[in-house]
């Protein structure tokens, strides 16, 4: 299959640097270093005077790079300029995450001998007794009522892969930082030393009596499904996988709003999804709970069907569920004449000519990350409606749109589990978001940053539980 090119990566504030430079004053040395800047590639986004003196200025010059080498490559060249010191250069993003993002803070103030007394012995005691009547005082009683796990290995991290718990901790603390910030959601960061499936069940079910819900994060596949699938039969509280779940949500989101600009419907589109793992699974399960009728799915070894009698149950399920008309061969193969194509998978596996192979006013979502499985601009030149994982894009298939209103609504509805009706909910609360006079081509979904989208999701999934009882 024809490979596009890959298009070079564009300067982010996430690799934004600020160098502290001395600079001699009345000369042109600060015009020289923001020239350097933007002839490196690089973005400068601020200059500010720290300092200044009759002979010289003390200066910080903040500017976006493509990487950590772009961004030393830029100071190095900074170092080259005579009668120029390079006094320092500090990664913005490493010194947000200097002794982690979240912290906890007390609810009530600690004054004198009387808040002791209530908040921690002797009063505490009638608390632990009221409890012990009822376990179910303590979600009316305790930081339980408001309290999420996030709950990882460190076995499948972003795009970085099995980098182990200690390395997975800043996703973790980032992921209860947004539960925080956009659901007012206590969420506790929870990375455990093994990857064993057995030990990982056993640890959550031991720690859940303090938590209202399990957010299972970064967990490899095929692990991850027996670990979700045991955790939600074992536990009284909902059990939802990020990965899975919270994808799914918003490609359904996305997708009913892309096939409302180019006047499709769900159950009529063919859908070509490639990536069987535990995002193109989950994503599969929710889109036919739906009323998507007719998807093939893709792997590494092409269509998945019948014929290829694989022995991953998961596989199998796929084979037993997909493909109406009976497809083998590859995802070339499997394009010509459809209308949708979902990418959960690996980079540049499309070309423009096989996104001009599927049929008139094609939806293509290519949600690889950070590399999309074609580059989205050549994409445009051949599809109606084009979605990325990509935040530099429009249309970021993101799952902050999902995750805290789901968990604001389940907590909110008391809720011990969570089920297809529930996620489809949160999906068309997404997808309601965009009004039909904001809807077009390039705007199929809201920013994270809607005033309305997680209290919208949060009021549909509360709804939604309490209607199935979950």
């Amino acid at each position: 299959m024809t490979r596009a090119s890959v298009p070079a990566p564009l300067p982010s504030v996430s690799n934004s640097i600020t160098i502290r430079l001395e600079v001699p004053s009345g000369g042109t040395a600060v015009g020289e270093l923001t020239t350097i800047v933007e002839r490196a590639g690089g973005l400068v986004t601020a200059l500010d005077v720290a300092s200044s003196r009759s002979d010289h200025l003390r200066i910080d010059l903040t500017c976006s790079s493509r990487d950590q080498d772009h961004a030393e490559q830029i100071a190095e060249q900074m170092r080259q300029v005579p009668d120029v010191d390079v006094v320092k250069v500090s990664d913005r993003t490493f010194l947000m995450h200097l002794g982690g993002v979240i912290e906890v803070a007390a609810k009530h103030p600690l004054r004198n001998r009387d808040d002791l007394s209530m908040i921690y012995t002797p009063g505490v005691a009638r608390i632990c007794t009221a409890i012990a009547r009822d376990v179910e005082d303590a979600r009316r009683l305790t930081v339980k009522r408001n309290s999420v796990a996030v709950v990882s290995d460190g076995s499948a991290v972003l795009g970085l892969g099995n980098i182990g718990p200690h390395a997975a901790l800043p996703v973790m603390e980032g992921k209860a930082a947004l539960f925080k910030s956009f659901a007012d959601i206590d969420a506790w960061p929870l990375v455990l030393d093994t990857q064993d499936v057995d030990t990982i069940v056993e640890t959550v079910a031991a720690v859940a009596p303090g938590f209202a819900g399990v957010n299972l994060e970064d967990i490899s596949a095929p692990r991850c499904f027996e670990v979700e699938a045991r955790l939600r039969e074992r536990l009284d509280i909902p059990v939802f996988h990020d990965d899975q779940h919270g994808t799914a949500i918003v490609v359904l989101a996305a997708l009913r709003n892309a096939l409302r600009v180019v006047g499709k419907d769900l159950p009529a589109a063919r859908v070509v999804l490639v990536g069987a793992g535990a995002a193109g699974t989950a994503i599969l399960r929710l889109l036919l709970g739906a009323g998507l009728r007719d998807v093939v799915v893709c792997d590494v070894g092409g269509i998945v069907a019948l014929e290829r009698e694989d022995t991953d149950p998961n596989l199998a399920w796929i084979a037993q569920n997909t493909n109406p008309a009976h497809l083998t061969g590859t995802l070339r193969d499997a394009l010509p004449g459809a209308d949708v194509f979902i990418g959960v998978s690996a980079p540049n596996l499309l070309g423009p000519e096989d996104v001009d192979a599927m049929a008139d006013d094609a939806v293509v979502f290519a949600l690889a990350n950070p590399d999309p499985e074609i580059d989205p601009v050549l994409a445009r030149q051949h599809a109606a409606v084009v979605a990325t994982g990509r935040s530099d894009q429009p249309n970021q298939i993101n799952n902050v749109l999902a995750f805290p209103g789901v968990f604001r609504g389940l907590l909110d509805a008391h809720s011990h589990g969570i089920d297809v009706p529930v996620l489809v909910a949160a999906a068309e609360a997404v997808a309601r978001t965009v009004g039909p006079d904001e809807l077009n081509a390039d705007y199929i979904v809201p920013s994270v940053f809607h005033p309305d989208v997680h209290q919208n999701v949060a009021a549909a999934v509360q709804d939604a539980a309490r209607a199935a009882g979950s």
